[in-house]
């Protein structure tokens, strides 16, 4: 499969170099990731995969103190032979979740003997097409955090502010304590924005 596989980085040359880890397991490297926001996993259309058979896509940023732990991007099979991946968050969600021991990561998917890397890395894992269709990708799961968080956000905001009274219309009452609207909305505005920059930041 050396041959069969290539990566595309916008604005650069076709990548086809893979390093076979093993009979079904490919590396290459992705130099100057941080500048990288999409990446385009193929087939080259010189072999297929084996009946039954599709290519995990797993990508990793770099750890200088650790191998290589892995994220699932996708996959592409005979019948999808490539994929566009979005890679321009993961490196959030890797430090992340890396951080909490999340389950999204699949941290011996290649084997546990890698040398530490400082080089991003994309990896290809040949495995069964049907376990595949049913792994949930590493951005799929972020893009679910927050739009879980913002629901949730919308929902708080909603309910407190239906209780809002202008202050003639308030009847003093010393046992309540009561917050002006407008530090809710600069609440809600501050997390929103701290959401949209990382759906995980609620887990540090």
């Amino acid at each position: 499969m050396l041959n069969a596989l290539g990566v595309i980085v916008s604005g650069r040359l076709v990548q086809t170099d893979f390093q076979e880890i093993s009979a079904t397991h490919f590396l290459i490297t992705i130099p100057d990731a941080d500048n990288v926001n999409h990446v385009v996993v193929f087939l080259t259309g010189t072999a297929p995969f084996p009946e039954g058979m599709a290519g995990g896509v797993y990508f990793s940023w770099p750890d200088p103190n650790a191998p290589p732990s892995w994220q699932l991007l996708g996959y592409i099979s005979n019948s999808k032979p490539s994929a566009i991946f979005k890679i321009s968050q993961l490196k959030k969600l890797d430090e992340i979740v890396g951080q909490a021991g999340g389950g999204i990561m699949n941290n011996n998917v290649f084997g546990s003997n890698l040398p530490i890397s400082h080089i991003a890395q994309i990896g290809v894992s040949i495995e069964p097409e049907a376990s595949l269709v049913q792994q949930t990708p590493a951005t799929t799961t972020s893009s679910t955090y927050y739009q879980f968080g913002q629901k949730i956000l919308e929902n708080f905001f909603n309910f407190v502010s239906s209780f809002s009274v202008t202050q003639s219309q308030m009847t003093p009452n010393f046992n309540e304590t009561y917050v002006p609207l407008s530090t809710l909305q600069t609440w809600y505005t501050n997390f929103e924005r701290r959401l949209q920059q990382n759906p995980n930041f609620w887990k540090n």
